[in-house]
């Protein structure tokens, strides 16, 4: 399909969907997109597949049907449910403090912080303290040894900040010890594969060219360039390394994208995480391979955190390792709804009770308090087609 009013769009959107094609058309006249795709799968079918404008506006290559892009901290549903298999299959416990898996994690007085306080972004240890350059912390195993040699900001469990790269770093060191395969191997081998879904925690060289280039939208990146010399607290959860302030952009970068960052490096389709969210709203099942029970799902999708977070001053809820619906409703209209968003401006979910999963990803960066509104608009017009053209009524 083509936009009448100038600019490409690609796709597909079944009987009843129309309404989302024109918010994703209305996301490049009105509300600043570059380059972006749409996807959502409504019990286990893709009901809309849209992408359009360019994927690198340099070389003026257009997004296609195959480009992927940076996810950001849309990672971390990825990484939940790596967390959730190791809980289904008994490999380990939320109440058990972590250095029963991960003995030098004790020190400094984090013997008695649990697994749940780490999923659940109340470990305390929302920022490297220790200065780090974007090459370095492409190295994760070093940057879990780091964390497990620093103190926590506070009594685990008695607060939430967001983990915006600690969180991975953490998660991820759990896994390797329990596992004993990295993140981005167990996502791959566990998940993506099995599915079919083009997604990665440390991206493949051969994929490489299919990779939307990122561009700062007006504004973005603000947050991390007035942090250092004023708060090191604020300056090591968004600046440490300089992901966003420095040029060029990490997520621009080979190393970058070659790395396992399990917070924030994940490279996605929309299409693919619609599929994977699609898999887990219909009880973790997608033509008949089963990646989690519905027992799990559920347990992963409690909430164990609400708060507001003291810098992002927004309510943010948590269950294990994924983002929950709160009253400012991130993810749409429906009441139950579980994923994660990603800084400037992806967003990526299920709604269970709609049986429905989505994403949404840009490679044009933009700041916005509280819901980005090309998100928002693409995911209220997704949830009136849901109930209008599904049966949900």
């Amino acid at each position: 399909m083509n936009d009448e009013r100038g600019s490409p769009m690609h796709g597909f959107v079944s009987p009843g969907y129309d309404a989302v094609a024109e918010q994703f058309r209305t996301n490049f006249h009105e509300r600043g997109d570059s380059g972006a795709a749409f996807a959502a799968v409504v019990d286990g079918e893709i009901v809309v597949d849209v992408w359009g404008g360019q994927a690198d506006r340099t070389s003026g290559r257009p997004w296609r049907s195959d480009t992927i892009a940076a996810i950001f901290s849309g990672t971390k549903g990825l990484v939940a449910t790596c967390m959730l298999l190791l809980l289904e299959r008994g490999r380990i416990e939320l109440d058990r403090p972590v250095c029963a898996y991960w003995p030098e994690f004790a020190a400094c007085g984090k013997d008695r912080m649990l697994v749940r306080h780490v999923v659940s972004h109340q470990a305390c240890l929302p920022g490297l303290m220790t200065p780090v350059t974007v090459d370095e912390a492409t190295d994760d195993v070093r940057m879990a040894q780091l964390l497990a040699g620093q103190a926590p900001i506070g009594e685990p469990g008695t607060q939430l900040h967001y983990h915006a790269l600690t969180f991975g770093w953490l998660c991820g060191e759990l896994i390797r010890r329990i596992d004993g395969r990295s993140v981005g191997r167990m996502f791959a081998e566990d998940v993506a594969r099995p599915l079919g879904l083009d997604a990665w925690i440390g991206l493949p060289a051969d994929q490489e060219t299919r990779v939307a280039v990122l561009e700062r939208g007006p504004g973005f990146g603000a947050q991390a360039q007035e942090t250092p010399g004023t708060d090191r607290l604020a300056w090591s959860i968004w600046d440490n390394p300089p992901r966003f302030s420095a040029d060029p952009l990490a997520m621009n970068t080979r190393s970058w994208r070659a790395a396992e960052i399990p917070a924030g490096n994940g490279i996605a389709s929309a299409r693919a995480l619609a599929l994977f969210y699609g898999c887990l709203a219909r009880g973790g099942e997608r033509d008949g391979i089963r990646i989690l029970s519905p027992q799990t799902i559920g347990q992963g999708a409690e909430c164990l955190a609400r708060g507001v977070e003291p810098y992002l001053k927004r309510e943010l809820a948590y269950g294990v390792g994924f983002q929950l619906q709160t009253e400012a409703a991130p993810f749409g209209e429906a009441a139950v709804a579980f994923g994660h968003d990603g800084a400037g401006g992806s967003m990526h979910g299920a709604w269970p009770e709609l049986r429905t999963g989505f994403s949404y990803v840009t490679n044009t960066l933009l700041e916005s308090e509280g819901r980005d509104p090309r998100s928002s608009s693409l995911l209220a017009a997704l949830h009136g087609c849901v109930r209008s053209s599904a049966g949900f009524g």
